[in-house]
């Protein structure tokens, strides 16, 4: 029985930080780089049902990056992923989440898993559309934001609950294999051990390319993406001041700035 758990390494913006001179993307070398917070979750709740069957349970994470990704994949290892799969191409560069969706489901296909997992969303771009992307696809059952789940390995159905708006939950039962997004609080994600990791940074991890996935360069890329960054930029600075004074005060000076802007 297989799992297959995508995680994508995430970037977070250092204090002071500059974009790029093509103006599509803030400079690396101002980046921070981290394993997306929703993956580790959903790498956990892969952990949970490995170590509660009594069969053979293999866990795999893939993700799609250039070197600098191993890192992050280095880290799932560390926490107890069996294998570790990175895709990339120089042609990927620029892919939105679709075009990442559709690399995702050349792995899968490739692999054969019983279940795939995914963290909600990024915490860098926040679409939430690459776990549900990947489910269309595949024409899987699916299931996003999910916040508890019971499922043995080689089961024909999963029961779980996934959390919507209002704090409402709803209990679902889906046929596997299925495609699950992984929400927070799910579970408590464990530590790497300094014996995990040193046996991670021994584990060899497998580069993917194109040709391997059976994958037409035209596919991927900005051209075959559904959407693109135009440009990225600092937006000016506006004006702001401090009304002080009693209500009457501040609400007098409002109208003042009102009639200012409309020119009146």
């Amino acid at each position: 029985m297989k799992i297959l758990v995508a995680v994508k390494q995430v970037a977070a913006l250092d204090e002071d930080f500059e974009i790029r001179a093509d103006g599509l993307d803030v400079d690396e070398d101002f980046l921070l780089f981290d394993l997306n917070e929703w993956d580790d979750y959903s790498l956990e709740e892969a952990m949970k049902i490995k170590e509660a069957s009594s069969g053979d349970v293999e866990v795999v994470v893939v993700s799609i990056g250039p070197e600098r990704v191993d890192e992050s994949l280095r880290k799932c290892l560390a926490k107890g992923a069996d294998r570790a799969l990175r895709v990339w191409d120089d042609a990927i560069e620029g892919s939105d989440s679709s075009v990442m969706a559709r690399l995702l489901a050349a792995v899968v296909r490739k692999e054969a898993p019983d279940m795939v997992f995914a963290g909600v969303q990024s915490s860098d771009h926040a679409f939430a559309a690459t776990g549900i992307g990947l489910a269309g696809e595949l024409g899987w059952p699916h299931a996003a934001v999910v916040n508890a789940l019971d499922y043995a390995p080689g089961a024909r159905q999963a029961t779980l609950k996934r959390e919507l708006e209002g704090g409402v939950s709803q209990s679902v039962t889906l046929q596997c294999p299925a495609v699950l997004t992984i929400q927070l609080g799910i579970n408590t994600p464990r530590y790497a051990s300094l014996r995990g990791i040193k046996q991670a940074n021994a584990k060899p991890i497998d580069v993917l390319g194109l040709d391997d996935l059976g994958v037409p360069a035209s596919t991927v890329g900005v051209d075959a993406s559904l959407s693109r960054v135009r440009r990225m930029y600092i937006p000016p600075k506006g004006r702001a001041q401090m009304i002080e004074g009693s209500p009457d005060q501040q609400a007098a000076r409002l109208v003042e700035i009102i009639r200012e802007f409309k020119g009146a």
